[in-house]
């Protein structure tokens, strides 16, 4: 292989992280939503293991008891309920850390032998230090649930699903890059529209972790109106418009439904605008229809009050929206000089 040349295996690697990330999304909202997040409430970095016999299962139990959501709300639990909540949070943690260990081991590989340039060798660095920041965040989010109140605060649950979602889209962004590395490409192209698109995206995703931190998901379950009004009198129940529409599920779920229209409007505005663009055609279509399908998916979700296999499918295709507009945020900026940025927006 040439110096400063794509490899094959680097490639995959990346793929398998993207997969990865993926797979976690899906596990990490099974978690949320069978209410199993906070059944571990002693973990350390050094222990691997769950519980082997009848002993430890009890002993990890009486820890459980200790904490404000068995009190609060699952002391009529027997042994086996709390078995069944702990499998989720077991799981959802060491696949974090076998995410970490398929980063870390790989990427040393490549870097001695010297798979990845100089040049792209920094880009990988964001990578694991995004990964950390986002375990980080995984176990502050747990903490707001241990102390006082059996729930995790939403903007913390917000922070660690964020962060989730740019690691892989950074990714992604990585994996484009690398393949393409030795090309050359038109450096003045605009991509202010498609940076629009992708922070309206973001803000999206931003409240529907909202949604699903504070439950705001079985409220006000009809559309296009809520409970026959558009704007539903609950969105200002709060003592100011800031709180009421950040903290409160009735406001939270307006922002979110509202925003769904608005990026849905511009995703199919876009499309459109670049429809004649032999370079952008394909990407603003994708973008259009990934986020026709999230729109669906969460009308039909927010209709059936919320089921499980909706409900996640509804956050993982969040996930998948947001790697299209990667790809489309890329295609705008490295489209081909001949193509001109006057077709833009």
């Amino acid at each position: 292989m040439k110096s400063g040349s794509p490899s094959k295996a680097v490639m995959i690697w990346l793929w398998i992280g993207i997969g990865m990330i993926l797979t976690m999304v899906v596990i990490g909202g099974l978690t949320r939503l069978t209410h199993s997040g906070l059944s571990m409430v002693h973990w350390t970095f050094a222990g691997s293991l769950p519980p082997m016999d009848e002993a430890s299962w009890i002993a990890e139990f009486d820890r459980y008891k200790t904490s404000p959501e068995y009190i609060e709300l699952h002391s009529h639990f027997s042994l086996d309920d709390f078995m069944s909540i702990y499998w989720w949070e077991y799981i959802h943690r060491m696949f974090g850390r076998l995410i970490g260990l398929v980063f870390i081991i790989p990427f040393a590989f490549f870097v001695f032998t010297k798979r990845i340039s100089k040049a792209m060798l920094p880009k990988f660095f964001v990578i694991l230090a995004l990964g950390a920041t986002q375990a980080l965040l995984g176990w502050f989010m747990v903490k707001s649930g241990l102390v006082d109140v059996p729930r995790v605060s939403h903007y913390r649950l917000a922070a660690h699903l964020t962060t989730a979602f740019i690691t892989c889209s950074y990714i992604f962004w990585v994996l484009l890059q690398y393949r393409d590395q030795n090309k050359s490409y038109d450096k003045s192209n605009s991509t202010s529209w498609a940076w629009l698109l992708g922070g309206a995206l973001v803000f999206q995703i931003v409240y529907g972790a909202f949604v699903a931190g504070l439950k705001a998901g079985w409220v006000h379950n009809t559309w296009p109106l809520m409970d026959g009004h558009i704007i539903a009198p609950a969105v200002w129940a709060l003592d100011s418009i800031s709180q009421s529409l950040m903290e409160s599920k009735s406001g939270v779920q307006f922002v979110h439904r509202t925003m769904g229209l608005i990026v849905f409007g511009l995703a199919i505005y876009t499309a459109y605008q670049y429809r004649v663009s032999q370079w952008l055609r394909k990407p603003t279509m994708l973008f259009a229809i990934c986020i026709t399908i999230q729109f669906l998916l969460g009308v039909t979700t927010l209709l059936l009050q919320t089921p499980i296999e909706f409900a996640v499918t509804h956050q993982v295709f969040a996930l998948v929206t947001l790697l299209s507009w990667v790809w489309l945020l890329y295609s705008f900026k490295h489209q081909k000089s001949s193509e001109g940025i006057q077709q833009g927006v």
